[in-house]
């Protein structure tokens, strides 16, 4: 079963922003053995992924590194309960999917392929601006609510900046009036 990438995206963001605010930082012993159990899943991850060929080794790889930085950062947050090593948790999880949508896109050729790597990035960029509002949020102090706001701000522009360009991209397949009419379509929608 196949879910959407956004799908997938929200879910992991979703499970990045519970992370605790203010956690006991763990002995050393407990984090050695915590980095021992991902090494050990990524060692496994990676012998799976050599039973594939081609594309399929490639997304599976991605998934399996992914998961690994993944892992790693929400240790170093667990750790260190931090509103930055929070954040990095969070762009940890955004990168690895978008290194994974970029994978999956390799099975597409021509025009579909462009507009799968527009839709990666428009997802990426959406998920980035989310966690810098988050990172915005979690720093609050006395200018906290105007820091959200700019955060908030900069995020919607670069989303939308990106998504007129996923929508531009879709609109090349198409010739003649209905090209015209898809670009004029995405201009209004996305005030270019």
């Amino acid at each position: 079963m196949k879910m959407p990438l956004q799908t997938l995206i929200a879910g992991a963001i979703g499970l990045a922003f519970c992370l605790p605010a203010a956690a006991d930082t763990m002995t050393r012993d407990q984090v050695n053995a915590e980095e021992k159990r991902i090494e050990q899943q990524y060692d496994a991850a990676k012998r799976a992924c050599d039973s594939r060929s081609g594309n399929a080794k490639d997304i599976c790889m991605a998934e399996a590194k992914g998961n690994e930085k993944v892992a790693k950062a929400e240790l170093k947050a667990r750790n260190k309960a931090t509103a930055e090593s929070r954040y990095e948790a969070k762009m940890a999880r955004v990168e690895a999917d978008y290194e994974v949508a970029k994978e999956r896109c390799d099975d597409k050729a021509g025009n579909a392929k462009d507009v799968c790597m527009k839709d990666a990035k428009a997802v990426e960029t959406k998920a980035k601006a989310d966690a810098k509002v988050a990172r915005a949020a979690d720093e609050s102090d006395a200018r906290g609510r105007d820091r959200v706001a700019e955060a908030r701000r900069e995020g919607t522009a670069d989303s939308r900046e990106a998504q007129h360009s996923a929508a531009r991209e879709r609109c090349e397949s198409l010739a003649g009036d209905a090209k015209d009419q898809c670009q004029q379509r995405a201009r209004a929608e996305y005030g270019r």
